[in-house]
This record gives structure tokens, sequence and C-alpha cells, in this order.
């Protein structure tokens, strides 16, 4: 089967619920799935979820676990470089039919790697590999080398009342 890359981007909520929901679809046929979680460092809902398919599903976290705010940390840029290593490595070995990289795109817009790397992980994916990125801001390049591109778009939010992520549904 003949793999694409796929982007999720924009600023509404569900990047990760539809890569986590490809992810379990993929793990459904008995594919091989891989994900990098740049940004994150936790316990997180979807992560106590995910060991159950832990036969055909890889999580990985690159993060510290928080926002990143004006210039990265030399420690947030560390864990994302061992991140992109580690993405290298997988998709060279090629026994993944799909990889993830969960906030990839805030990865590059938050200065913790360049585009290039993102555009090269891209470039090197083997032909039966699907690979996802997902994150607001898709830098434009990403968004041409990609198949397909959805943008996610808030038109309304419960947040802006003031209700905070809830266990199970948005964490």
């Amino acid at each position: 089967m003949k793999g694409y890359v796929q982007v999720y981007t924009g600023d509404g909520k569900g990047k990760t619920t539809a890569a986590l929901g490809l992810s379990i679809r993929a793990a459904g046929a008995g594919l091989k799935v891989f994900i990098a979680q740049f940004l994150k460092m936790g316990d997180y809902s979807e992560i106590k979820a995910l060991r159950k398919f832990s036969d055909l599903i890889t999580v990985e976290q690159f993060g510290r676990g928080k926002f990143v705010k004006g210039q990265p940390s030399p420690d947030e840029i560390e864990a994302a470089r061992k991140g992109l290593e580690r993405i290298k490595a997988v998709v060279a070995a090629g026994q993944h039919d799909v990889v993830i990289m969960e906030e990839g795109n805030v990865a590059v817009m938050c200065g913790l790697f360049p585009v290039e790397a993102l555009l090269e992980i891209i470039d090197a994916k083997p032909d039966h590999m699907e690979l996802v990125i997902t994150g607001r801001g898709a830098d434009p390049r990403v968004i041409e080398k990609a198949d397909l591109v959805t943008e996610m778009k808030e038109i309304k939010h419960y947040y802006q009342q003031g209700v905070q992520a809830r266990v199970g549904i948005e964490k």
C-alpha cells in the first residue's frame, strides 16, 4: 500500500484527536504505528489508552511538558533534537506503517528545530509509510509537500467561556 504525507493544522480543536484516531484505525488493521509527541511529557489520557495497543502502537515523548514561551530553553531544544533523531531512525528503518509527529509543526514554529529538518523527514519517508504531522502553524513548505492537508478552524469553543481542559475530553 502506498503511504502519503498528511498534515493536520489550524487553530481549532481536533488535530491530535484525528491523528490518534488514525493510529487506532491503523492498529485495528494490523499496521505498526510510531507516535512521537513533541513538546509533551506526561501520562495523558491518550497515553493510558494507547498502552492497550502497545503491541502495534509505540508512543515516545520528546518534550518538557510545558508551553514554550519566547526563546526555547536548551533542555527543550535537546528534547526536540532527540525526538528528531528518533524519528529519522524510525523512518530510515522502514518497519512502521504509520509515523505520527504530534506537534511537529509547533516545534518548528517555536524554534525547537528548523523546518528543513521536517522537510528532510518528508523526503526520506519510504513509499509504504504514512507520515502524519500535526500542530498549528504548519509552514507553507510543509503544506506544499504534503499530500493531504486539513485545517481545523475554530468556530466556537467553550474555552472562551472559561471551561478548562477536561480529563478524558481535552486531556
